[in-house]
């Protein structure tokens, strides 16, 4: 499964539409939806798209319990290990802000973040 295909199973959203056009919904409130989805920046999809990266529905639960752990902590903004992926994550906000993978993340420093989770 690529990674619109995966977002389109996490959001509801058609074949074809925009993983984003889901407004994010805060845990504990009356949205309607999946309150503990995890939602994608334009920048973090951008990002995804154009390393060729993909979460499949396995990697999302994966994802999503890590997030869980990181608030279960008090974190802020946290560093998902996911396998081959280091994603910076919003976890007040449940929102991938960047992702990218071992190759292109080896030069590079993360900054503004509180904490690390690796995913199992």
């Amino acid at each position: 499964m690529n990674f619109d295909a995966a977002m389109n199973l996490r959001t509801g959203a058609a074949a074809g539409a925009s993983p984003l056009s889901t407004p994010p919904v805060a845990p504990g409130s009356s949205g309607g939806g999946d309150a503990f989805a995890i939602q994608f920046s334009k920048h973090a999809t951008k990002r995804l798209e154009q390393r060729g990266l993909d979460i499949d529905a396995e990697r999302m639960a994966r994802l999503e319990k890590a997030v869980g752990q990181a608030e279960a902590k008090g974190s802020k903004d946290s560093l998902i290990l996911l396998d081959e992926l280091a994603l910076v994550v919003s976890v007040q906000n449940r929102t991938v802000v960047t992702a990218m993978d071992e190759q292109s993340s080896k030069e590079h420093v993360f900054t503004n973040i509180d904490s690390v989770v690796f995913a199992p």
